[in-house]
């Protein structure tokens, strides 16, 4: 890539990122938008004022006109403040962000100031006329213009510890910072369902015996004093279909009812003869009223059934008086066979995922392994795709592909469009599918909570995200020929030394165009096109309920990683990265600030146990830079500075080795100390005896509550289905 190429890349994504803020400073004024891009404050404000708040407004100019107020609250928004609308979970996202703003901010001064320069005065690439340099390549400004042997590449060396340094330095006070914030967040809170509570999953049945009584009666003899009660789990997957079919109903009864009378009979009968008035369609309200009563009580027949008809499953919640027994209880077998009575700690209540609890110990172990080999394979379909798509970027290898289009080629505008735009076009819709595919993988794995299912999507994202899209690109670029050459590790580091500087250009290029795709997240295009659409056919009732969405750690947290290992591994190779990636962790902080404040809820809160996903993430980014390092050291015929990097990713996981020790174990589970403190401080508390009664229910399967179904003709915007 020419340096004008990446300038006029630079003033279009730019220009796109201004266009964005600005519509969408618009667009939030407009009160018909409060639904999209302020859910939790409407949701706020109609709870106070009873359902009553009005989102109808008088015309103002103001309105038509871009501001920046929403970018001061969304910078003057603290921490506490988030840590109380988002959770713990919420705080560690931001924090994501404020480590590599810190990170790159260092790293871009040494990066531009120092390495920039030094790299530019390199003669190892011909300058025939420094006037001319919008058209010359930006390889001038990476390693690869330093000449062989030069001493100059001392400063890349040095560069190359000092950054090393200062970033370990942040995750240890990171991590430390995190697992502060999370313990003192466990000692603030007040009594939740999930510390009090254990899964028991493998429970023996024995003959003549429910599910019930021999968990009461395994806890009462080896729990006497610490055993509350017990919930056991119900085969409830046929009447889990029927409410969804009656959820539909009800949905498309309330549609139905916000539209004009004549739409709802088609329009026709109202001015027609006693003939023709025999043909004409029953009112579908009436229809839609009567299937969903009828559906009502077909879900109250098969909860009576499943109550009644003793349709256990061998997994039951077990309630107890503390949070040290419960603790206790999981961290110690309960059977000589490890199958039975296996013990995990619970999720929160509004966390749990109810349909695979009837998997057992080897179907779940089993489903792990299928989806492990899903997933690889997956990566390597992926991989051959993205190989298609790269080679849709040099014209030759196109015209070998498709000898039919050599003539359209060479029309200047098509070819410009086929392999300018066309290639990252796919790639972004091939990747948009992607998240949703790795989070039914999870599902699958049979995990019972909702937030396991998105952290170990989050995992197997972030893998695809590396190889589909950074080592993909790196080996299809340039030599997809010599891959064999990986099958000798001591190949690597010169083979990693030679293919990742040549892709700079096009990694420079995907990190200027992100700025727009961070900033599409301001104006949720796709839910203010279906609000559009749905809008002029339907009326919204002040009661109805509002949709807050929550955040897809799964897919964003990967994305944010990837500019992190982007950023390291070009910090030595091609140092004029840093500015594009610094703007776009800028543009983020205060996109994903605004986003937490007035759009996403959260649905569950994990204790931030996504940062060690960002640590060992941050340090496998440290070790490839080193890797890379290595070889590039070597390729420029500086062997005493290749041996002197050696020692730097040696030291970097015995780093990590440190903090998994030191902090990992704060994650995992809270320490018997503050577990006892918490129980201590409890045990005057008058409120314990009201949450001991709501712990007793707390994990009643949702299926089999009770249902109230209310169609009247009197009140015709009444909710029709609740529980």
């Amino acid at each position: 890539m020419i340096v004008s190429a990446l300038l006029t890349a630079v003033g279009l994504n730019l220009l796109f990122t201004v266009l964005l803020f600005a519509l969408y400073s618009i667009l939030r004024k407009q009160p018909g938008n409060l639904s999209i891009y302020a859910p939790r404050l409407l949701a706020a404000a109609r709870q106070a004022d009873d359902g009553e708040t009005q989102t109808r407004a008088h015309f103002s100019i103001d309105n038509i006109l871009p501001s920046v107020g929403w970018v001061r609250a969304a910078w003057r928004l603290s921490e506490e403040d988030l840590l109380a609308s988002s959770g713990l979970d919420g705080v560690v996202f931001m924090r994501i962000f404020v480590f590599c703003l810190r990170v790159f901010s260092v790293a871009g001064i040494i990066g531009i100031f120092v390495l920039v320069p030094v790299n530019y005065l390199g003669d190892q690439l011909s300058i025939d006329d420094f006037s001319d340099l919008p058209n010359k390549s930006i390889d001038l400004f990476s390693i690869s213009n330093v000449d062989n042997g030069s001493n100059r590449l001392w400063f890349h060396f040095s560069a190359a510890y000092i950054i090393t340094t200062f970033v370990c330095y942040l995750l240890y006070d990171e991590y430390k910072y995190i697992s502060a914030k999370r313990l003192s967040h466990f000692m603030a809170s007040k009594p939740m369902h999930h510390h009090f509570t254990i899964l028991v999953r493998g429970i023996p049945v024995r003959s003549g015996g429910s599910i019930s009584n021999t968990v009461e009666r395994f806890f009462m003899d080896y729990y006497p004093s610490t055993y509350l009660s017990h919930v056991v789990v119900h085969q409830t997957s046929k009447l889990r279909h029927l409410i969804n079919d009656a959820e539909n109903a009800y949905k498309r009864l309330t549609h139905l009812k916000s539209l004009p009378r004549t739409s709802q009979n088609g329009g026709s009968g109202a001015g027609t003869g006693g003939f023709f008035r025999r043909f004409v369609k029953k009112d579908p309200v009436i229809l839609y009223s009567k299937k969903l009563e009828d559906l009502e009580e077909n879900v109250r027949l098969h909860q009576s059934e499943v109550t009644m008809a003793g349709e256990e499953i061998p997994a039951a919640f077990v309630c107890f008086k503390s949070r040290f027994g419960a603790a206790s209880c999981i961290n110690i077998p309960q059977s000589d066979n490890p199958t039975e009575w296996v013990t995990e700690p619970a999720p929160e209540p509004r966390d749990v995922y109810w349909p695979f609890f009837s998997t057992s110990f080897t179907q779940r172990w089993i489903s792990k392994f299928i989806v492990f080999v899903a997933s690889f394979f997956l990566i390597i379909i992926f991989l051959l795709v993205a190989a298609f798509v790269q080679g849709l970027t040099y014209l030759e290898q196109l015209e070998i592909w498709l000898p039919f289009l050599k003539n359209v080629l060479k029309i200047a505008v098509v070819s410009q469009v086929i392999t300018g735009y066309l290639p990252s076009l796919l790639l972004q819709l091939l990747s948009s599918q992607i998240p949703p595919l790795m989070k039914l993988f999870s599902t699958m794995q049979g995990y019972i909570a909702n937030s396991e299912i998105e952290k170990s999507a989050c995992g197997k994202m972030l893998w695809f995200t590396i190889w589909s899209i950074f080592f993909a690109n790196v080996l299809t670029g340039s030599v997809t020929s010599q891959l064999e050459l990986l099958l000798d590790p001591k190949n690597i580091p010169a083979l990693l030394a030679i293919v990742v500087p040549a892709q700079a250009s096009f990694f420079i290029a995907y990190v200027v165009t992100s700025w727009t795709s961070v900033s599409s997240e301001l104006t949720q295009t796709m839910v203010l096109l279906s609000h559009l659409f749905t809008c002029p056919c339907s009326k919204k009732e002040s009661n109805e309920k509002i949709n807050e969405p929550s955040i897809s750690y799964h897919s964003e947290i990967p994305r944010i990683l990837l500019f992190g290992l982007l950023g390291l591994t070009y910090f030595i190779l091609a140092p004029l990265i840093l500015p594009f990636i610094l703007v776009y962790f800028g543009l983020g902080y205060i996109i994903y600030r605004n986003q937490l404040l007035n759009i996403y809820s959260p649905k569950y809160d994990t204790g931030g146990r996504f940062w060690p996903i960002v640590h060992n993430t941050t340090i496998f980014s440290l070790v490839l830079m080193h890797i890379i390092t290595i070889g590039i050291f070597g390729l420029k015929k500086l062997p005493l500075a290749s041996s002197l990097i050696v020692p730097l990713p040696i030291l970097t996981l015995l780093f990590n080795e440190y903090c998994k020790k030191r902090f990992s174990p704060i994650f995992q589970a809270y320490s018997a100390e503050a577990l006892i403190k918490k129980d201590r401080g409890d045990e005057n508390s008058p409120e314990m005896r009201d949450f001991y009664e709501k712990l007793v229910t707390a994990y009643r399967d949702p299926a089999l509550m009770p249902l109230n179904c209310s169609v009247t003709s009197n009140d015709r915007h009444s909710p029709l289905l609740s529980q």
